[in-house]
């Protein structure tokens, strides 16, 4: 790196940022990064307080906070647990912020309904956590390819070559409820012909550029030295036609197709769930 480029570059600022929840903390490490990721040169030092709710807890994590100063932020449902890690967050002329209360409140106005002020709510072991675990399940035994014959059952299809992440795609929608299944496209054979009669999940193509998807393969590849099917795998020339040959497919059934060129794994599940809710809503 040059001397000109390294006086450019910013410099990282480090910060203690304290995350208090009375459940999992999973709500506030999202929207830290979420909020953290639009300051480049902001650095947070994560401080996580999970499942606090009682005094003696709280306690503790006010004397952290005072050792480590920083922004807190917070999600607790117990009055006087909330009261506490006010006060003294005020006496220690630290911002803390109750990052659900806007929500919560804008909900209350809008539904005219009063909150249930029930810590973890979302985590409990009600119909839609067993879905999402039942999900997780179905997409780990239909990844790759693996058990075609089942594929009905299933949400969504997603197709595309190698190296278009097929697979994280499906654990991030398994995550969500989810149940994705997914069949690679491989130039030495045809699809399995199950994938040609599917009703009721949506199949949808990932795609990519050649030029992408040549230099993500070199770099799986590394090192190896396994002859002239590893130089296949990233030849360029051959990437051209399996990507052309992939789309050509999906056009054949009309299947819609994600470019995920340039896009990471969470915004192409975004975009196969607006897919899914407005085929759903049709």
């Amino acid at each position: 790196m040059t001397s000109a480029a390294r006086k450019t570059q910013p410099i990282a600022t480090f910060f203690h940022v304290h995350l208090v929840s009375d459940s999992t903390g999973e709500t506030l490490n999202a929207m830290l990064k979420a909020t953290a990721s639009q300051f480049a040169a902001a650095k947070p030092l994560e401080h996580i307080y999970a499942l606090i709710r009682s005094r003696a807890q709280m306690e503790k994590t006010l004397a952290e906070i005072e050792a480590s100063p920083g922004l807190v932020l917070y999600t607790v449902i117990n009055p006087e647990l909330r009261r506490l890690l006010e006060i003294r967050c005020s006496e220690l002329q630290t911002p803390a912020i109750s990052v659900l209360d806007p929500l919560l409140h804008a909900f209350t106005d809008y539904l005219g309904l009063e909150t249930t002020l029930r810590a973890g709510a979302q985590h409990e072991l009600n119909d839609a956590y067993f879905k999402r675990i039942g999900a997780l399940d179905y997409t780990l035994s239909h990844d790759d390819g693996q058990m075609t014959w089942d594929l009905e059952t299933a949400d969504v299809v997603l197709v595309g070559v190698s190296r278009t992440s097929k697979t994280p795609t499906c654990m991030y929608l398994a995550n969500r409820g989810i149940k994705a299944a997914n069949i690679p496209l491989v130039p030495t054979s045809e699809p399995p012909p199950e994938l040609f009669t599917l009703r009721k999940p949506l199949v949808i193509g990932l795609v990519a550029s050649p030029e992408r998807l040549s230099q993500i393969r070199e770099s799986r590849l590394g090192g190896l030295n396994a002859g002239d099917a590893v130089e296949d795998y990233s030849d360029l020339d051959l990437i051209r036609q399996e990507v052309l040959r992939a789309k050509r497919l999906c056009t054949k059934y009309r299947w819609p197709m994600i470019d995920v060129t340039r896009k990471s794994v969470e915004e192409t599940a975004a975009a196969i769930l607006t897919k899914l809710s407005a085929r759903q809503n049709q």
